[in-house]
């Protein structure tokens, strides 16, 4: 046993650092590892499907920790996301790609089989890139794990169901009806036991002092309910995910999550080899343009599937490009939908080893298309020219400025007037050589980026000015600020009324929306035009001011719900409103 840890470990330090230098992730390098060292590979370790079944474990804690980041409001707040987009990826994606499967000869059942299964995709996969990339906060980030949400609770039906589909199937040991009920109850007993159990024995295990019994209570909560999940039929990646959204709102949130992050690292990483090794790479090699052709038509075919679907949630042409890049992929939920298939005799297992292989590549293709997505990405902002990024001096400056547009110059001109210095960063290389012209000091790179934000001192700096216009890479920037600068303070520029909610939500505490004083500035001298005096003026915009910006504090947690919004603004605008007229009756008496 230690021979074969010996050897995952290794060739996962090697592969995942190689492949990290390349600028392709450590996911890659992981599948890499995996069929280097696996069955049709070196032949180092055979045991595929046991390891496969131990690292499934990962994705397990991965949900768990996901759970942990989501409120029961915030999902609830979801719902459409999860069961319309989710719903409608799923069952587009299966239309098509059971359409070309029949089309092609297989039968009806086989077609159904392929479709649902292809339409899944990974969520290990999708949320280990996103996250990479800070980017699970973003628009595309949000409508992605809805999706995955779905497809989690999707595979179930789809597992109960294809045995039905395969001329060896056997009559279920319990009726459906059965089925469902029990889990209905398995679920609201979880519910109801989590909210009354597991923070007061969180709280007696917190009594212990103990570091190692809170991680083997972190543990014990999430193997505890996979276990009862999966005894009812259930994913026990779902149970996980339960689990974690029992524990949200709990005072242990951080320290379980950081309890659980280091097994999480391993498995998933040990995840991806399996999947590696699980590939059956003389498939590949005895018919190579067969299997790269239906992974790159599986790619293509989800791609455009979830780029439709990111027109109708209002997402951006760079959302939906994203979206499309993160779940084009199969999923793991795959290998275990084919084996039903293969054991219920819906596919033969030529078919299986083929579709496992076609899978993987799939898989293989979506750190490719994240880099594809940012080189294009980075064309478009450079104006067509590709450039690297400036290499940055730390000169001692307190301040950074992350964007350098009309509202960071203005920024920048108050603070070299007192003598204060400052590094600015801007994403486009056209506006960046413009202003060098005017002798500003400022680097061409991306804010998000963090070992530029090293380089330009973020550890030492005090205030991280947050001006970038583009709402997504606002966000990206400062997630990235967030999680490794997490003492720097930031001044942040809001586009919009939903920038500042995303921006409160995040936890910062200085807010500038960019439009707001000079409105408030023109409404005062309007008031003024009018004949109304130049106090009276100046008292009712302050008035205003004030009341609106604790308006935007007080609304941001309905930023989601957008009735409740609606309900909230004619709520304040009455009260208001009241306000004024309540000073008018003053003023008269």
């Amino acid at each position: 046993m230690l021979t074969t840890a010996a050897i995952f470990l290794a060739a996962a330090v090697v592969a995942v650092t190689l492949f990290r230098r390349l600028g392709l992730g450590s996911v890659l390098g992981y599948l890499a590892a995996g069929a280097l060292i696996g069955p049709s590979g070196l032949g180092l370790v055979r045991e595929v499907h046991e390891t496969l079944h131990f690292a499934e474990f990962g994705v397990v804690l991965l949900l768990f920790v996901i759970g942990l980041e989501l409120q029961p409001s915030r999902l609830w707040k979801m719902r459409s996301a999860v069961f319309g987009l989710g719903s409608a990826q799923v069952g587009l994606s299966a239309l098509v790609i059971g359409g070309v499967a029949v089309a092609l000869g297989l039968s009806p059942a086989a077609g159904v089989t392929i479709g649902v299964g292809l339409a899944m995709s990974s969520t290990a996969f999708a949320t280990q890139l996103l996250g990479e990339k800070n980017e699970l906060g973003t628009s595309h980030g949000r409508s992605a794990f809805a999706i995955l949400l779905f497809q989690d609770v999707a595979a179930i039906p789809a597992l109960a169901l294809i045995p039905l589909l395969g001329v060896a199937s056997t009559p279920s040991a319990r009726s459906p009806l059965l089925q469902v009920g029990l889990i209905v109850a398995v679920i609201a007993a979880l519910v109801v036991g989590g909210r009354l159990l597991l923070r007061p024995a969180f709280r007696v295990v917190a009594g212990s002092h103990s570091h190692e019994l809170s991680t083997a209570s972190a543990l014990l909560v999430v193997v505890g309910t996979s276990i009862i999940m999966h005894a009812v039929g259930l994913s026990m990646a779902l149970g996980s995910f339960l689990a974690g959204v029992l524990l949200a709102d709990s005072e242990y949130r951080h320290e379980l999550e950081a309890n659980i992050e280091p097994f999480k690292g391993l498995l998933l990483g040990l995840f991806f080899m399996a999947v590696g090794m699980s590939a059956n790479l003389r498939v590949l090699t005895s018919r190579p343009l067969l299997v790269v052709g239906l992974a790159v038509a599986l790619v293509v075919a989800k791609a455009a599937v979830l780029a439709a679907l990111g027109r109708f949630a209002d997402l951006s042409p760079r959302a939906r490009v994203s979206l499309g890049a993160a779940l084009s992929q199969g999923g793991e939920f795959a290998f275990v939908i084919f084996s039903v298939a293969e054991s219920s005799r819906v596919l033969d297992r030529a078919t299986v080893e083929l579709l496992v292989v076609v899978v993987t590549l799939s898989m293989v293709l979506t750190p490719l298309l994240f880099a594809l997505r940012d080189e294009a990405f980075r064309r478009l902002d450079a104006g067509g020219e590709a450039r690297d990024f400036d290499a940055i001096a730390d000169d001692g400056s307190q301040v950074i400025i992350a964007g350098f547009g009309r509202f960071g110059q203005i920024v920048g001109r108050v603070l070299r007037l007192k003598r204060i210095g400052f590094t600015a960063l801007d994403a486009s290389p056209t506006h960046v050589d413009f202003l060098r012209r005017f002798g500003n000091k400022i680097y061409y790179g991306d804010a998000s980026r963090v070992d530029l934000l090293r380089a330009a001192g973020a550890e030492r700096a005090s205030v991280f000015v947050l001006a970038i216009d583009d709402f997504e890479a606002s966000m990206r920037a400062l997630a990235t600020v967030r999680e490794n600068f997490p003492r720097l303070r930031v001044v942040a520029r809001a586009r919009n009324r939903q920038h500042a909610y995303a921006l409160l939500a995040a936890g910062v505490e200085t807010v500038i929306r960019e439009t707001f004083a000079g409105s408030l500035d023109a409404a005062r001298a309007t008031l003024e035009e009018l004949g109304v005096s130049s106090a009276e003026a100046r008292t009712a915009v302050t008035k205003f001011g004030r009341y609106d910006e604790a308006m935007v504090r007080k609304t941001y947690v309905h930023r989601d719900d957008e009735k409740a919004l609606i309900e909230s603004a004619k709520k304040y605008s009455a009260e208001l409103e009241s306000i004024f007229q309540q000073d008018e009756r003053s003023a008269g008496d």
